[in-house]
């Protein structure tokens, strides 16, 4: 969390750019600007909030159309005069209706299976006649992680076979099918990544000095 006497409000005239990126997807969101009230507020309330040079006023996004951001983390950059706003939406960012002010549609690159994971949980209470992935949900533990190995064995068999698009078919298959199993398990998929950020961050770490042989 940056602040407020750390940044250079005064390069601006009292102003920093503030872009917004969703803190699952890490897609850019939206542009906007703030003063020190507006960084200030943010803080305060959670939500999002930018300074409208239209308006002249603080203007908390969302507050005609619902369409909240709810802060999730904040910070400057190198030169201390933009900002870096994480934040999680509720709804569109962009009065369009577009998901973000820059028409980006789906999260792009692997931000996609934050997307697709969200997806998964919102059909939770979807009537399971008419969505596969409810009718898993409903179906329990054991037939999520029995479709989880079918699919697995199947992504090796496509492996083996040298097929690419097969392999590609499959894969997919079963990272879908893995998603709908954590949703059904209560696991988050950021979980997931912070499990592997940790093992990442042990296996690049240097090795800890012995103290064998030491007097």
């Amino acid at each position: 969390m940056t602040d407020a006497p750390d940044i250079d409000f005064d390069k601006g005239e009292g102003l920093v750019p503030a872009i917004v990126q969703d803190a699952a997807t890490r897609q850019v969101l939206m542009l906007g600007y703030m003063n020190r009230d507006a960084f200030t507020r943010t803080l305060e309330t959670g939500q999002v909030t930018f300074f409208s040079r239209s308006k002249n006023r603080l203007w908390t996004k969302g507050e005609t159309s619902g369409n909240t951001l709810s802060l999730v983390s904040i910070r400057s950059d190198c030169d201390r005069d933009t900002l870096l706003v994480e934040a999680r939406p509720a709804g569109p960012a962009c009065h369009t209706g577009s998901v973000s002010c820059f028409d980006d549609g789906d999260a792009p690159g692997l931000g996609f299976l934050a997307r697709l994971s969200d997806v998964i949980a919102s059909r939770r209470d979807t009537d399971p006649s008419g969505s596969y992935v409810a009718k898993l949900l409903a179906a329990g533990p054991q037939r999520m992680a029995q479709k989880v190995g079918e699919e697995g064995v199947e992504t090796a068999l496509a492996a083996v076979s040298g097929d690419i698009a097969d392999l590609t078919g499959e894969a997919a298959d079963l990272v879908f099918h893995l998603l709908v199993l954590l949703e059904g398990k209560g696991v988050g998929f950021d979980t997931v990544i912070a499990e592997l950020r940790r093992r990442h961050a042990e296996a690049v770490s240097p090795p800890q000095k012995s103290s064998e042989g030491r007097d």
